[in-house]
């Protein structure tokens, strides 16, 4: 399992015209990619880390500011680029393997006490953010 945490001031998703996941404040936008042998294992580490990483202001945590979270899924995190032009998705784990892990790393940050918004998997999705920092960060569970 792969994610991309960007800190942001705030997120947000829109599919088709229709916000569907957003946060008007200060946290974390969370890129979650999956691959073939991802399961439950990978699914609490890479909770943990979302919800633990002292990268927000004044090195706290999202569980320490209390801050939220948007969680959108991202089977490109899994491309190879290393040959041609055109990358290869052989390692993101298709759609019925993923969004069910992608779900449990989203029910495992709210089981922290975190609020979380989401995209809609699957969905051709619109991701616009506003920068702080700016802080980006590509943690591997």
């Amino acid at each position: 399992m792969r994610a991309v945490l960007q800190r942001v001031t705030s997120a947000r998703v829109e599919v088709a015209g229709e916000v569907v996941g957003a946060i008007e404040e200060p946290g974390l936008l969370a890129l979650v990619g999956v691959t073939h042998d991802d399961g439950p294992a990978q699914v609490e580490r890479m909770a943990r880390k979302i919800a633990e990483l002292r990268i927000l202001r004044d090195e706290q945590s999202l569980l320490d500011a209390g801050a939220p979270v948007l969680v959108v899924s991202q089977f490109t995190l899994y491309a190879d680029t290393r040959k041609g032009r055109r990358p290869s998705w052989g390692a993101a784990a298709t759609g019925p393997v993923a969004e069910p892990l992608v779900a449990a790393v989203v029910d495992a940050l709210r089981a922290r006490g975190l609020t979380v918004e989401t995209g809609r998997f699957g969905a051709m999705m619109e991701v616009s953010l506003v920068g702080d920092g700016p802080v980006t960060l590509v943690v591997d569970a």
